[in-house]
């Protein structure tokens, strides 16, 4: 599947990435590339987790920080935690109809 995903570092997720048009690819690899994808679609509610604990103790050092600048980079890290929280949600969303395909 090395072929079909690439790792995306902000993520933390291998992301689907073709070098062709979907329909140009056998139904066999299609069907690996969503059996592949729905495992790593399920590891995403995991991975959100894992970042909502990291905005949590930032938090908690924010609350504490009296420090101007320290406080402005904690919510800088806050944010883009978020961000990626976001984005993953997106990518868990967007492609919940590929699950559908995998059924059928």
């Amino acid at each position: 599947m090395v072929d079909y995903f690439l790792y995306n570092e902000r993520l933390g997720i291998p992301i689907p990435y073709f070098h062709q048009d979907w329909d140009d690819y056998s139904k066999e690899i299609q069907q690996a590339v969503l059996f592949h994808w729905e495992k790593i679609r399920g590891r995403i509610p995991d991975r959100i987790a894992e970042l909502e604990d990291h905005i949590n103790s930032k938090q908690a050092l924010l609350s504490n920080e009296e420090n101007f600048n320290k406080s402005c980079e904690l919510n800088s890290e806050i944010a883009e935690l978020a961000s990626i929280i976001n984005d993953l949600w997106l990518w868990y969303r967007t492609h919940q109809d590929i699950s559908e395909k995998i059924h059928m």
